[in-house]
């Protein structure tokens, strides 16, 4: 017989019919005579019981069927006499896969802390919690495909190694076959890049976004799903070196359409989540976040607030003067901390904030010049627990401010002229944002930290697993 998934057993209403299921043990207990073992498979929260007769069985079969251990169950599913589960197997034969000692299994029916989760990174799929974030990790991953693909959205895999920087900020991970303890030199001392694999200095890509416009300024609509990487030595709960971005671009959207893409991607992303993930969320929000649940269903229920810039500093200043303390300072041409970003969402609006219109001098040179001359219309979506969570703009389309805003930031004009050609050659309106995936999962999972919605988190001092 062919294995059934326990996700389909448990739905099942095949009473008295016969099964094989496979799976982890979780727990064992019982007395001489049965033993109830609750078994998992990875496809659902909830184990299946296995209830095993110890005569029948046999306890030489038994000796290994220990917490940690993998089994192979062929059994009998009938109703179950017990509370918390509607069936149950009544094992005929197990076969134990694949032993697990327990004086050495690290997974023992016990609470564990996430930090000590972490430094077994191979091993905590295996637990209720990690089990949850992962499945909610693949649907919200299905979630995203879906939608850009119900919109026409034409999905564009953009280079993972490039010698842009798209961000400017320069915290990039190097790539080379040149021997970095003693590389090739020209007569001024500089590293001679021509002798290296792709003849240029690259690196790891930090964005698939500037590569993301040049399909735009062909077919119209894409988005760019991948993995991304950032060389800031940063071990906050907000901090990945390697992480995933989801990055639309959209020829002739404005900033007005790139707002509403995002607020109803987001909205769509959430409703997901809600509709396909209920017993995970169920679990987390017991365990771990109280809110979870009614925090993600708000997030539906009104539009998001649009804000510019300026009003956003005017609303912190006066909560300034009325006694409000922030670590950071506030004022016109501050780059906003979390904790002012989080002010605005949580207690002043009680609702998600899109906030437009920033200094050109704290946004990307990419960005579209207001006529103020001082602003750009950049848009940063703010969410409850997180802050920023979407962060996009219109694109400047002129050619000769793009070009003046480049020179005018020392950005090498030999490494953008073929960002420039889109500007040159047939430019329209055009927008964007990026979203963090594992910003995405920090809201809907309630997890406090990135490192642990990540299957194994690039971080410094660990790429061990």
């Amino acid at each position: 017989m062919k294995r059934t998934k326990i996700k389909e057993i448990l739905a099942s209403e095949a009473y008295d019919t016969d099964v094989v299921v496979c799976g982890w043990v979780r727990t064992r207990r019982g007395s001489k005579q049965v033993a109830f073992i609750a078994l998992n498979d990875g496809s659902t929260i909830h184990n299946l019981q296995v209830v095993a007769d110890i005569d029948g069985i046999g306890e030489e079969a038994l000796r290994n069927v220990t917490t940690g251990a993998c089994l192979r169950v062929n059994g009998r599913l009938v109703r179950s006499q017990g509370k918390g589960q509607t069936v149950e197997v009544q094992a005929a034969s197990i076969e134990v896969l694949g032993p697990a000692d327990p004086t050495t299994y690290p997974l023992q029916k016990k609470g564990h802390s996430m930090e000590f989760l972490r430094e077994i990174a191979h091993l905590r799929p295996r637990t209720n919690t990690f089990g949850a974030v992962l499945r909610i990790r693949h649907h919200m991953a299905m979630a995203i495909h879906t939608f850009f693909h119900q919109k026409g959205f034409f999905y564009l895999h953009t280079p993972i190694i490039t010698a842009s920087d798209a961000e400017g900020a320069g915290q990039m991970f190097q790539v080379t076959t040149l021997d970095v303890s003693n590389p090739p030199r020209r007569q001024d001392g500089s590293v001679d890049y021509d002798a290296d694999f792709f003849g240029r200095r690259s690196s790891l890509t930090v964005s698939g976004q500037l590569e993301g416009e040049l399909g735009a300024m062909g077919i119209g609509e894409i988005y760019t799903f991948g993995p991304t990487f950032r060389a800031e030595n940063s071990n906050t709960p907000r901090h990945l070196a390697e992480f995933w971005m989801i990055e639309p671009e959209m020829a002739f959207y404005e900033i007005e359409d790139n707002m509403d893409l995002a607020e109803e991607f987001i909205k769509y992303c959430v409703r997901w989540a809600l509709d396909h993930c209920a017993d995970d969320l169920h679990f987390l929000n017991d365990m771990f976040d109280k809110e979870l649940i009614a925090r993600l269903e708000s997030i539906l229920q009104a539009p998001f607030v649009r804000l510019a810039y300026g009003e956003g500093i005017r609303i912190l200043e006066e909560a300034v003067a009325g006694g409000t303390r922030f670590e950071f300072p506030v004022y016109w041409g501050a780059d906003l901390a979390a904790e002012h970003e989080r002010f605005l969402v949580e207690q002043h609006f009680k609702r998600p904030v899109i906030l437009t219109d920033y200094p050109k001098e704290i946004k990307a040179f990419y960005m579209k010049q207001n006529d103020d001359g001082r602003t750009v219309r950049a848009m940063d979506v703010l969410f409850p627990k997180i802050g920023e969570i979407i962060g996009g703009s219109e694109r400047e389309a002129d050619f000769d401010r793009l070009q003046t805003r480049i020179e005018e930031l020392h950005i090498p004009m030999k490494d953008m002229w073929w960002y420039l050609d889109t500007r040159r050659f047939g430019a329209c309106p055009h927008s964007g944002f990026g979203l963090g995936f594992e910003r995405l999962l920090l809201f809907v999972t309630g997890m406090a930290n990135i490192r642990d919605v990540i299957p194994f988190p690039r971080t410094p001092k660990n790429a061990e697993f």
